[in-house]
């Protein structure tokens, strides 16, 4: 079907706008990555915009070969994946029975997982409570609080309500219990869901920073995002130096080395799963 002028005007209006945001949003990003690549002299003089002067691979040299840098990013790759698969799998082991009419408590326990989209726990108590669990300076921690989210539990309940009920029940037929049903069945054909919240783990897992702060204190359990801000915020981050040495970086490119190597992984990932953000929006929108 033909479009209307006035859809038109809406649409070029649109496409327009998001262009511009993603400018805005765009420029802080290459002027950083432009500072990384810039020589010590250009960025002390504040004249590095949106393109190095005096390129140099030092900063990035000094940076990649940092062991505490690459523990830390170790650390956050580690919780990530296993965090990412642990939370799938509870994920679907909790949506499953609660897309079943003949749950009793379906409907009571999808109320309490809405109401805790809406009433955050309370910092202090919660602070105390993951601390009494064993999970101060634990890595865990790091996996553990975002294994089950309100959000994601309602897109795959509604997934599974979905599910055609014939082919359960054709595999019921011939002898497969509830367990193998799920395991075998659903499970292999629920791929779409499974990626897309998947991915929806792994950027909160990989970007996370309030529980770090609040539980890491060890230098040697900080991840990724802490370590980044640990050269942002501390006063010097330059090794130390004879007095004749004189490096082709500073602090400043230094730091700005440090967020690009952060977001890079993020950055080269999303172009080939943004299409499952969008499927995931639309699972969330299947009225239930």
């Amino acid at each position: 079907m033909a479009m209307s002028r006035g859809e038109k005007i809406l649409q070029v209006i649109i496409v327009t706008t998001l262009c511009l945001l993603s400018i805005i949003a765009i420029i802080p990003v290459v002027s950083v990555l432009a500072t990384s690549f810039s020589s010590r002299l250009p960025v002390d003089m504040n004249q590095v915009t949106l393109w190095p002067i005096g390129f140099t691979f030092d900063s990035w040299k000094y940076m990649i070969f940092r062991p505490d840098l690459w523990k830390s990013f170790g650390i956050t790759l580690f919780t990530t994946i296993i965090g990412t698969i642990l939370s799938l799998l509870i994920t679907a082991l909790m949506a499953y029975p609660l897309a079943k009419k003949e749950f009793m408590l379906g409907k009571f326990l999808i109320i309490a997982a809405v109401i805790t989209l809406v009433l955050k726990p309370p910092l202090v108590p919660y602070f105390l409570t993951l601390r009494e669990y064993g999970l101060y300076n634990n890595i865990l921690v790091l996996i553990f609080p975002h294994v089950l989210t309100a959000f994601n539990l309602i897109i795959m309940r509604t997934f599974f309500k979905d599910f055609p009920q014939e082919l359960e029940e054709a595999a019921k037929v011939e002898g497969c219990g509830y367990f193998r049903v799920f395991f075998q069945l659903v499970l292999p054909l629920s791929k779409p869901v499974l990626a897309t919240l998947g991915l929806f783990y792994a950027v909160v897992i990989w970007n996370q920073f309030q529980h770090p702060v609040m539980f890491i204190q060890d230098p040697d359990l900080f991840p990724l995002q802490l370590k980044i801000r640990q050269f942002i915020t501390s006063e010097s981050v330059m090794p130390a130096l004879m007095a004749e040495e004189r490096p082709n970086y500073n602090e400043y490119t230094l730091r700005a080395t440090a967020i690009i190597f952060a977001i890079t992984p993020i950055i080269m990932v999303y172009p080939f799963i943004q299409k499952y953000f969008v499927k995931g929006a639309m699972l969330g929108a299947v009225k239930d």
